[in-house]
């Protein structure tokens, strides 16, 4: 799997005020999360605007940080990917100087899809895309239980995943 782009959305950075929309700015938003893929011309046909109007509108969303990108779902399976897991990492109570460190390091390993840095009582949420069980094995055991800053992980396999995406409220 390729290592993401670095975007706004995963770097590090205070929170951001709302972006103000219009009801046409969350109904392309709405028919990008189904289609990111849908042409311009039908895109603005669909929301009722000319198709500079909607290219022009696309391209503040994007400035403004309200698209951060456009994807290609990819079944893991389909690529030889068969097991997924989810791996809590807990940091070391005097390795808290670390732990950025070890986000920037977990990011660059190709079998990551995503990494979660929590509050609470774990420091990252991992999901990993492997092979089979003794890869997830040998990523814990050389990437993160090695690790200075990590004083333990708990990994949980994922038997199905329904991802249904971020809601555009009207």
């Amino acid at each position: 799997m390729a290592v993401p782009a670095k975007t706004p959305s995963n770097d590090r950075r205070a929170a951001q005020a709302p972006a103000e929309l219009d009801e046409i700015d969350r109904e392309i938003l709405r028919i990008l999360r189904a289609n990111a893929r849908v042409p311009n011309n039908r895109l603005a046909e669909l929301v009722g605007i000319a198709a500079s109007t909607c290219v022009a509108r696309v391209k503040s969303l994007v400035a403004r940080g309200v698209i951060t990108g456009f994807t290609a779902n990819v079944e893991p399976s389909a690529v030889g990917l068969s097991l997924q897991a989810l791996i809590s990492v807990t940091i070391r109570a005097g390795a808290r100087n670390l732990m950025m460190e070890l986000g920037e390091e977990i990011r660059q390993f190709p079998e990551v899809v995503q990494l979660y840095f929590l509050g609470g009582a774990e420091d990252f949420i991992i999901h990993v895309a492997v092979r089979d069980s003794a890869a997830v094995r040998d990523f814990v055991l050389d990437n993160l239980s090695a690790h200075p800053a990590v004083a333990s992980t708990r990994t949980s396999l994922v038997f199905d995943h329904h991802f249904s995406g971020l809601t555009i409220a009207p």
